[in-house]
């Protein structure tokens, strides 16, 4: 696979996964055969500084700071697996390593999209069609009428 496919497909992962439960991904990855794997580094907590901008001209400045969990994997055949998920929840950073690694390999990439991946964004995507749907329950169009007499 070429460097930028591999990179995209990473970054399309990350996407789900950060937004799915640590449940649901376990869940998923409890029906599949997993080749070994040892913690790089063990999942740990952390600070990152979020910015913002404001203004016209968009200047950034420091908003504050947000808790972070991370973790790295490797497999037994050598590919290392990064994950990185807000707060505290360092089961979630592990899993994510751990897809992280798998769909770098070519005999678990299609596996991991089948059956952890593909019902992840079904299933959020649902749920952003349900939010979408609930929220346009509660439009109000409001409408100025124009009397005839001016």
């Amino acid at each position: 696979m070429p460097t930028e496919t591999i990179q995209q497909t990473r970054q399309a992962a990350m996407a789900v996964l950060v937004h799915a439960a640590a449940d649901d991904i376990a869940a998923r990855l409890s029906d599949l055969e997993l080749p070994a794997s040892m913690a790089l580094r063990e999942p740990e907590n952390g600070l990152v500084m979020v910015r913002g901008r404001i203004g016209g001209d968009g200047s950034a400045f420091n908003l504050g700071e947000a808790t972070v969990t991370r973790a790295a994997v490797r497999l037994a055949s050598g590919e290392c697996g990064f994950g990185y998920t807000l707060g505290r929840d360092r089961d979630k950073a592990r899993l994510i390593a751990l897809c992280d690694a798998l769909i770098q390999t070519a005999d678990y990439a299609a596996t991991i999209e089948a059956n952890v991946l593909a019902p992840l964004r079904a299933e959020q995507a649902a749920e952003r069609q349900r939010k979408a749907e609930q929220t346009a329950a509660t439009k109000v169009d409001f409408y100025t009428l124009v009397r005839g007499e001016g």
